[in-house]
């Protein structure tokens, strides 16, 4: 396609998202419940499409050489699609949020005043390689009122398209229109540029969701307000009080579970009173599970397997079987360590020692902190929303895992009997 002929599309796609946003708002709880349940039923009497599909890009994902991690975010199991099932069905049974009172009160002059949730109104996700996030997205912003038009990467365009082709069936289903959910139909990097610019007017909101450089493109470039998902650089410390066979668990666990999400522990800090007793039981299970160990020199003289740590290790997302470990001095220095390199998304300890969890976290500012569990918790499903669209590491309107409540704003309502203002 020529650059022309992108913009265009683009155009067109806008128009139509905003078309189909003012139906949204006005559709009842039980139409969209209709449509999620629908969907849900699509994915499942679809599953081998969507396989097959999926199969197609991870041939071709396998053909371009892309990293076995992500490798692993692309692929799609018969396990995983039930995921993507359960995930729509789960926010299908989401309370409504569209119509919600938030606060309401009465002002001396007998005005009552209503803060009332409302819809951002048209939503664009760019993402990369992961498939589910059609899913999640698109259920997130209808459930929420949102139209949404959803830029998935070039990896995962067969899937994506097999999996947005059941969204569509729900929606037509209840009677809600097809642009309430679009998939860009095309991988031409120009598509991007034109979200960015904010398809004249008619996208309010962009999500990313990928990798360093996507995040800062869009950040750097986009002309409307942006939920930045950067990358997880997330944090394990162990303290001098952790259960040791806990310490063990949760970063084997956090780093191992899945290397290629975003929650995956990424830097293990040991607290050097700990060094004796959890530093190397800890490094053995991680080796052991195939995770290859970056450390600081003190962390290579009591286990001398592991490869030398350098600045920019303390510094990188893997998203693989590697993590960096180094000692620290106690909790404060950990916390110090973490808002040097951190990225704000999660950061996790493991401790008995009710001071220790105090400290860390009331001072360290990152979305997620987490006492005693893996930093494998960080997502939206885990916490109860059925899905995300992702982690969001800034700090204005949405931050955390973003869900149907982070993807509405708010208006005033406000009832009179006639009051005037003097």
């Amino acid at each position: 396609m020529t650059g022309n002929d992108v913009a265009a599309l683009m155009a067109r796609i806008g128009a139509d998202a905003r078309a189909a946003a003012r139906p949204l708002v006005l559709a009842s709880a039980e139409r969209k419940h209709a449509a999620l349940v629908g969907m849900a039923q699509a994915v499942r009497r679809n599953a081998d499409a969507i396989l097959a599909a999926n199969a197609l890009d991870l041939d071709n994902a396998e053909k371009a050489g892309l990293s076995p991690a992500m490798m692993d975010r692309l692929k799609l199991t018969t396990d995983r699609l039930r995921g993507i099932e359960d995930g729509i069905r789960a926010i299908a049974e989401l309370k409504d949020p569209v119509g919600e009172v938030i606060a309401s009160w009465q002002q001396p002059n007998g005005l009552r005043i209503e803060r009332v949730r409302t819809p951002l109104g048209v939503v664009g996700v760019i993402y990369e390689s992961r498939p589910n996030v059609t899913a999640d997205a698109g259920a997130l912003c209808l459930k929420a009122g949102n139209a949404v038009i959803l830029r998935g990467g070039s990896d995962s365009f067969h899937s994506s398209s097999a999996i947005h082709a059941c969204l569509v069936e729900g929606l037509k289903a209840a009677g809600l229109p097809e642009a309430a959910i679009q998939l860009v139909p095309t991988a031409d990097r120009a598509a991007v540029g034109e979200m960015l610019k904010g398809l004249s007017g008619n996208l309010d909101v962009i999500v990313p969701r990928g990798g360093r450089s996507l995040v800062e493109r869009v950040q750097t470039e986009a002309r409307v307000p942006v939920f930045a998902h950067l990358e997880g650089i997330c944090h394990l410390y162990v303290d001098r009080s952790a259960d040791l066979e806990m310490a063990v668990s949760l970063a084997l666990n956090g780093k191992m579970r899945r290397t290629g999400v975003c929650g995956a522990t990424e830097t293990l800090l040991v607290d050097r009173a700990a060094a004796a007793t959890h530093l190397g039981p800890i490094l053995d299970a991680l080796q052991k599970a195939g995770c290859e160990i970056r450390a600081s020199e003190d962390v290579r003289a009591v286990f001398p397997m592991a490869k030398p740590a350098t600045d920019a290790d303390w510094r990188t997302e893997y998203l693989d079987a590697v993590i960096s470990v180094k000692l620290v001095d106690g909790v404060g220095e950990a916390i110090d360590h973490i808002e040097k390199y951190s990225s704000h998304h999660t950061e996790a300890i493991v401790a008995e020692d009710g001071h220790a969890v105090e400290r860390f976290f009331n001072e360290i500012d990152s979305a997620i902190l987490i006492h005693n569990a893996s930093t494998q918790f960080a997502d939206g499903g885990e916490f109860g929303m059925g899905a995300e669209i992702g982690i969001a590491t800034g700090r204005m309107h949405a931050r955390g895992p973003v869900g149907v409540e982070q993807l509405t704003s708010f208006k005033y309502r406000v009832h009179g009997s006639g009051q005037a203002r003097p």
